[in-house]
């Protein structure tokens, strides 16, 4: 019998480890340091095991964030690790997203940002080996749920924002497939996956 709460917390340390290591540690996301230091990022696994349990779960989720103080939570992170292991599922899911985003009258409001283990680009010419894709990578299926404010507050003070995905793949090419399994950002393979329960 897996013990949920033990394995939630491993789910989120693995994500934490992945967020300071390659999101911070690589600099790939010039904004996410800033939010983790202050302690405003919420994490969420979420314990669905079916598309319409993980909806209900998104949905719970942004109510949550829109409810928020923003200087307490900025943004979400949610973890699925019984769901969507398969990308194109995911892919699929993330449609599901974006209308209910707009059923729920937060587009413009909220932003959804995907995360998956086997994160491939669309854009063409980008393969399933490619490198680049290895930004996208996480140790468990994840959306990320972002404030449009803040995120047009982080542009505003950031001039290169534009550059960030050339400055990515140039910092991914010069790292290489050896250098990112060195970071050690992987979901364990010896172990079942964990987190805390949506509110």
């Amino acid at each position: 019998m897996i013990d949920i709460a033990v394995r939630d917390a491993q789910v989120i340390a693995t994500t934490r480890r992945w967020l300071e290591r390659a999101v911070i540690g690589l600099n790939l996301c010039p904004f996410a340091k800033a939010v983790h230091v202050k302690g405003q990022i919420r994490y969420v696994v979420s314990p669905a095991k079916s598309d319409t349990a993980l909806l209900d779960d998104f949905e719970r989720e942004l109510k949550f964030l829109i409810e928020a103080a923003p200087e307490n939570v900025d943004t979400t992170l949610l973890m699925m690790p019984d769901v969507l292991t398969d990308f194109a599922d995911f892919t699929n899911f993330l449609d599901l997203a974006e209308v209910s985003l707009r059923l729920h009258g937060l587009t413009g409001v909220l932003q959804v940002a995907s995360f998956h283990p086997d994160y491939v680009f669309a854009d063409a010419g980008v393969n399933a080996d490619d490198i680049a894709n290895y930004t996208n990578r996480t140790p468990y299926p994840t959306l990320h749920l972002l404030r449009e404010a803040s995120i047009s507050k982080a542009t505003a003070a950031f001039p290169d924002a534009a550059d960030i995905y050339e400055h990515n793949i140039d910092t991914m090419n010069a790292l290489g497939l050896e250098g990112w399994r060195a970071l050690d950002v992987g979901a364990p393979k010896t172990s079942k996956t964990n987190s805390v329960r949506p509110e």
